[in-house]
């Protein structure tokens, strides 16, 4: 299985992460100079995490192409009248495995659609719990306890993170297993009811001038909070302390 890597600077969520923080910089009383020290710091504290991250990432590679993550899908899958109970459980499994709610959904809401389908269910109620279970599994992930422990002062305590934290994931986890099994049987009616969109539906060209009023209004009003900081900086500097 071919693993191309693409570098798409531009679309990537890191760029527009460091084009705001070259804006904010001096809005926040800071030389360039001094962002640039904070930057090395900041890398500093997280190198181990760094790692960590990077070592998980590979690791649920090996997951997926191996088929061990589709293997554990599959046994899931086929408890039948029980699916929606274990719903959950598959995007609790993808998220610990791969850090990711997006992830855990690209592998597992094809299979959570069509599994629904097979038994009578409504597959947007495992669909969902795919997600919800997803967020529950996100506190016990490696790389969200990795960059948690950073962030909190706390490398090499990772494991007291994770044994804190894994008790509570499995109440909820558990606690939502049974909301969805409800959903699936016993309250059907909480499921708005929708409609499957045609393919001509489907393939109208949207209207971009609401996605430019959008932008427009938005830029606006980032300019206007902008310049409130930089008066009331000024401001602040230019008058003087008031002693008692």
């Amino acid at each position: 299985m071919p693993k191309i890597f693409k570098f798409n600077y531009l679309s990537a969520a890191g760029t527009a992460i460091l084009i705001a923080a070259l804006i904010v910089i001096p809005l926040v009383g800071l030389s360039y100079r001094e962002g640039g020290q904070v930057f090395g710091a900041t890398l500093k504290q997280l190198r181990f995490p760094i790692l960590t991250i990077a070592s998980v990432l590979g690791f649920a590679y090996i997951l997926n192409d191996s088929g061990m993550t589709l293997t554990l899908a599959a046994v899931l899958a086929n408890t039948g009248f029980l699916f929606p109970f274990f719903a959950p459980v598959l995007g609790w499994l993808g998220v610990f495995i791969t850090g990711s709610d997006t992830s855990a959904n690209a592998l597992f809401s094809k299979l959570q659609y069509a599994t629904a389908q097979s038994i009578g269910v409504d597959p947007v109620v495992t669909v969902a719990a795919n997600i919800s279970g997803g967020v529950v599994g996100k506190m016990i992930s490696p790389q969200s306890i990795a960059v948690a422990a950073a962030a909190g002062n706390l490398v090499g305590k990772e494991s007291e993170l994770f044994r804190f934290t894994v008790k509570h994931s499995f109440y909820m986890l558990i606690f939502i297993c049974l909301i969805v099994l409800a959903q699936a049987y016993a309250i059907k009616w909480i499921i708005p009811v929708y409609e499957m969109l045609g393919n001509k539906k489907a393939a109208a060209v949207p209207d971009l001038s609401k996605g430019y009023t959008y932008l427009l209004v938005l830029g606006i009003l980032l300019a206007g909070i902008a310049i409130s900081v930089l008066t009331t900086a000024k401001k602040k500097v230019q008058t003087p302390d008031l002693v008692n």
